[in-house]
């Protein structure tokens, strides 16, 4: 890569946080600050809430999320293995053998912690 193609990714960075910045601050000096108790109550879709709000999630379930993200990029990257296979080779079985069960190591340890119980 050439200065001049680094030059064009720090002029999009500088750009979109100078608009970024801009937008902000035009919405904070323009939009009207007059809070009501009837603009403070929650809705939803323009209906209001009969029911009270429901209690507070547990972390459990971002834990689940959290893996539930980490086994999906592991299939995102095992993908791109599969269909090279014949070019990798042993190497290349070795290594995915290697990513994999590093996430199973990790997964044997969320379950022996109980993460993955619902309570």
């Amino acid at each position: 890569m050439s200065l001049v193609d680094y030059a064009v990714i720090g002029l999009l960075v500088l750009t979109s946080t100078v608009m970024g910045t801009v937008l902000i601050l035009v919405g904070h000096f323009v939009r009207p600050r007059k809070p009501t108790p009837a603009k403070l109550q929650p809705y939803e879709s323009g209906v209001p809430d009969v029911n009270p709000p429901r209690g507070r999630i547990t972390p459990r379930f971002y834990l689940v999320a959290l893996l539930f993200v980490v086994f999906d990029v592991e299939a995102i990257f095992i993908y791109p293995w599969a269909v090279a296979f014949d070019a990798l080779a042993l190497y290349g079985f070795l290594q995915a053998a290697l990513f994999v069960g590093i996430l199973l190591i990790g997964l044997l340890y969320e379950w022996r912690k109980g993460a993955l119980e619902w309570v």
